[in-house]
């Protein structure tokens, strides 16, 4: 093989792992975070730190390949997605299937370095992770199961840091899957008239002509768990300060969305990657000075 065709094999598998677009490491890393500092009441231990790091990204990019692979027929009837490695024939869908299998287990390498609780969440993680990819051809709710697989990060980073799962644990595991299902429906939304045609299911076409609406109550309910988070956590003013940019940026995603534009409803995606960063701002602020 030549230098440049080892090139460009090697660009397919980054682009089929979207390490070209890390938004949803970030997506999946905020909660993660959010968590590590919540439970070690401070700055975590720094070996947790990387291997939840390395593990979010690991697992991040497993999610992708798995779910091309499960799209492979799909994707090609999509504008956004026909070019992607395994469609467009750059990466046959058995070489994807074996670099799934690799990075797995790569993640379950680090698992190992926790403790037995962690290793168990684990397992249930990367069922969902597996699972999440096939549940748009049967139910309009793929974006509550992306969301569970999202938030099992949280009781992961309690248990690898406690050794136990306290009660507080789950306050924060609501507040990712509402969240994941916020921004992942705006991704949808993006989406909703090409899976109309196709059959694929999603909350953007259950919610229909209330999918403002609805986002608007989760946002809603989204913040007044974390206010509870500020109660049971013991937190500072500096992170009921963080909700208040939370709001207003609450408040900025719905007027992206407001008429439903394909290239807005991306972008209120996209840009929720800072509601993730304010909350953690907040926290850190909160435990760690």
């Amino acid at each position: 093989m030549s230098s440049q065709s080892k090139t460009t094999s090697f660009r397919a598998y980054l682009h089929l792992m979207r390490l070209d677009k890390p938004i949803g490491i970030y997506l999946l890393l905020w909660p993660t975070l959010w968590a590590l500092f919540l439970a070690a009441e401070g700055v975590p231990d720094l070996k947790l730190l990387l291997i939840f790091v390395l593990g979010v990204t690991l697992m991040r990019s497993a999610g992708c390949v798995i779910n091309d692979y499960a799209d492979r027929h799909i994707d090609k009837l999509i504008e956004r997605t026909k070019h992607r490695p395994i469609t467009s024939g750059e990466i046959n869908h058995k070489s994807a299937f074996k670099l799934f299998v690799l990075l797995i287990v790569l993640a379950f390498v680090l698992v190992l370095l926790t403790n037995y609780l962690t290793i168990q969440l684990a397992m249930i993680a990367a069922l969902l992770a597996i699972l999440y990819p096939f549940t748009k051809r049967w139910t309009h709710l793929p974006q509550l199961v992306l969301g569970l697989a999202f938030a099992m990060s949280v009781p992961m980073a309690f248990s690898a840091t406690l050794n136990t799962m306290p009660a507080t644990v789950w306050y924060v595991f609501t507040a990712t899957v509402i969240w994941t299902m916020i921004y992942d429906t705006m991704y949808a939304m993006a989406d909703r008239e090409e899976d109309l045609k196709i059959g694929v299911k999603s909350t953007a076409i259950l919610f229909a002509k209330f999918d403002r609406l609805i986002i608007g109550i989760l946002q809603i309910g989204l913040l007044l768990i974390l206010i509870k988070i500020s109660d049971v956590f013991n937190l500072t003013i500096i992170y009921d300060i963080s909700l208040v940019l939370v709001a207003l940026l609450m408040i900025y995603h719905q007027h992206l969305i407001r008429n439903r534009k394909k290239d807005a409803c991306f972008q209120g995606f996209l840009h929720n990657h800072y509601v993730g960063m304010v909350i953690f701002a907040g926290i850190v602020l909160s435990v760690a000075l």
